[in-house]
């Protein structure tokens, strides 16, 4: 399959609109292009995707900074953050998907340039309780949003998770433990209403358990080598 990037995106997002129930807007497509060079998001900008995500900060700076020209590019941070990384994902993050403690936060919060708009967070659960995963453990969410709800300079948006690989690809266990927690946190922060969630495998059953965020990177920029 040689398809363009520009192709790749045009039949993501002619699936989405296929699959998205009528009566909700339809999901954020992120386009993860970790490992993959600056041209490859530049001609997935022209085509006109707007939404990137990134999993190492370094990579996240680099490129930021290399495509500033791209004004309207909004960058996503979703890999796993450690505590002395988080100035650069303050500086150059639009948007982080993998918050789930409190220091990480009040971090960010910290070093958020001024004049900046407010740095958009979600909490990451982890929804599998994977021991290898990042991630706070569905029960201690609504304590640790309320926490972060305070905070300067950083706004709660919503939740984040990565499932474990599921048998057969069918993640609607998960996917729907995300959905009620998703409406809890809602009960009590009504502008914390997005769900990060579904990925190149998986993001159609996401959707349909009301992903507002699909993270999709092979599928948008083929393979990574």
């Amino acid at each position: 399959m040689h398809n363009t990037i520009a192709e790749r995106l045009q039949t993501a997002y002619r699936a989405l609109a296929e699959i998205q129930p009528n009566d909700r807007a339809t999901a954020q497509l992120i386009a993860v292009s970790k490992t993959k060079p600056v041209n490859d998001i530049r001609e997935a900008y022209l085509a006109g995707q707007r939404q990137f995500g990134e999993n190492y900060v370094q990579e996240l700076a680099t490129k930021a900074q290399e495509l500033t020209d791209l004004t309207q590019i909004r960058w996503h941070f979703i890999g796993p953050i450690q505590s002395n990384k988080t100035r650069d994902i303050a500086v150059y993050a639009d948007v982080v998907h993998s918050v789930d403690r409190l220091k990480i936060a009040e971090r960010l919060s910290a070093q958020r340039p001024v004049g900046k708009a407010a740095l958009q967070v979600l909490l990451q659960v982890n929804i599998s309780r994977e021991d290898s995963k990042s991630g706070i453990l569905p029960e201690d969410l609504l304590s640790l949003a309320r926490q972060i709800s305070s905070l300067p300079n950083i706004q709660l948006v919503g939740l984040m998770a990565i499932p474990a690989p599921a048998i057969n690809g069918d993640n609607q266990q998960a996917f729907a433990a995300m959905k009620q927690l998703s409406t809890a946190l809602q009960a009590e922060f009504p502008q914390a209403d997005q769900l990060s969630m579904g990925m190149s495998d998986d993001w159609q059953q996401a959707v349909l358990f009301g992903a507002t965020m699909i993270r999709l990177g092979s599928a948008i920029f083929g393979a990574r080598s």
